[in-house]
């Protein structure tokens, strides 16, 4: 047996007991998990600081590998606000009686052991614990060597906690990190039940065409808001500033902004504080017309158009109707977040009904994709597939079910 097929062994051996831990529990274990990573914060800090010296302060990346005191805080809070939440296990999703006197009942149970593959996110290390262990699920973690120190620093203290209540730290694995691993993680059949990837489109792909285990995509966000005619101005500058600049590096952040061809005359106001803020734009033709004394403003080509950015850049199109907006966005949406801004109830009703997304909206910022800011808690992703969960995946996403079957004799003809 391979090394790691032992690792990936001792998760599923030690996962099968995490169901057994009590809700009070489970919840004291996280309080304690938030408190020791606030006690810990200049450790924290100093392990990231050596993976942030290995990467350009230029690279998208480098702002989703940050941890500084603000953002550990927040990571904190967050573990608490998963310990507040209702369990996710054992509930009864449905029961009857067959005529044949069987009792049936279909209950929430774990997935089992849960596979990640993620980037240089080491907040990802916190969250996907804290919601494994509240939904009764066992983790191996592969995380990027970009990120290796931070969550090495992390995982310490998790098995700190662990330790400290006797929970077995063997349901809770990091992998190391290089490309071994990552392959034998991928064929882990028998052992992982399923593999959720954290991270550019890349590393999805990637993931999806090489796995043997059941996989789950989540993370790349290629974004569009449309402003169609009737949006008010004031909104649409404040929405979509929101969108592209409140954390440019991460999936919901917009990637395109799709503008109605009547609102040329307003493009240089909408995107006034944008480009004062930095913001490069890719303009197609008629919007580059419109702004090409400025110098952050560039001729878009096709490539600028299905990009997730994830830095402080985006596309501007010009449509002439709803339909060609919606064309648009089913040519180059990746089905993560998209939005309209319109005063116009009846293209808001079809934008919300046709666009084929995790989350649509109508006249708010897409940075609102979020486990937490939909109450959810934190979240292991933001699921762009239709099989299983999609959207944010928080506890209940992160739970299967099974049928109990209570009989006195019975036998089938």
């Amino acid at each position: 047996m391979s090394e790691y097929s032992r690792i990936f062994e001792e998760v599923k051996k030690s996962s099968r007991k995490l169901t057994g831990i009590s809700d009070q529990k489970v919840n004291q274990i996280l309080e304690d998990l938030a408190e020791l990573t606030v006690l810990k914060i200049p450790a924290l800090v100093e392990a990231n600081q050596l993976d942030l010296e290995k990467m350009d302060s230029d690279d998208p990346m480098f702002d989703r590998l940050l941890l500084t005191e603000e953002r550990i805080e927040g990571i904190a809070t967050e573990i608490i606000q998963v310990s507040l939440l209702p369990s996710p296990l054992h509930l009864k999703l449905e029961e009857k009686m067959l005529p044949n006197g069987l009792s049936l009942e279909k209950v929430t149970v774990p997935l089992g052991v849960i596979g990640i593959i993620y980037e240089a996110r080491p907040n990802v290390t916190f969250d996907v614990f804290s919601l494994a262990l509240k939904s009764g699920n066992g983790l191996v973690l592969k995380g990027g060597s970009d990120a290796n120190f931070s969550n090495q620093a992390i995982m310490n203290l998790i098995h700190q906690v662990l330790e400290k209540h006797g929970i077995p730290g063997t349901a809770f694995q990091l992998l190391p990190p290089d490309r071994t691993a990552t392959k034998a993680l991928l064929e882990a059949v028998g052992f992982v039940d399923v593999i959720i990837p954290r991270g550019s489109q890349s590393l999805i792909n990637f993931v999806r065409e090489n796995a043997k285990v059941p996989v789950i995509e989540t993370g790349a966000g290629i974004v569009h808001t449309y402003l169609d005619e009737s949006g008010d101005l004031e909104k649409a500058k404040a929405i979509i500033f929101n969108s592209k600049t409140r954390r440019p590096s991460v999936c919901n952040s917009l990637d395109c902004l799709i503008i109605h061809h009547s609102r040329m005359g307003e493009l240089e106001e909408l995107v006034k504080p944008l480009l004062d803020f930095g913001v490069t734009i890719y303009a197609d033709e008629r919007a580059f017309a419109n702004l090409k004394s400025n110098p952050l403003v560039q001729k878009a080509d096709e490539s600028h158009f299905g990009t997730e950015f994830l830095s402080l850049k985006m596309a501007i199109k010009t449509v002439e109707n709803l339909d060609e907006s919606l064309d648009h966005i089913a040519t180059h949406s990746s089905k993560h977040s998209e939005a309209i801004l319109s005063e116009n109830q009846e293209s808001i009703d079809r934008f919300l009904l046709e666009v084929d997304a995790a989350a649509v909206y109508a006249n708010a910022s897409t940075a609102f994709t979020d486990g937490n800011q939909f109450g959810l808690g934190a979240e292991i992703g933001i699921s762009t597939q239709k099989l299983h969960a999609r959207g944010p995946m928080a506890l209940k996403e992160l739970c299967s079910y099974k049928w109990i079957v209570r009989g006195n004799g019975q036998i089938r003809n």
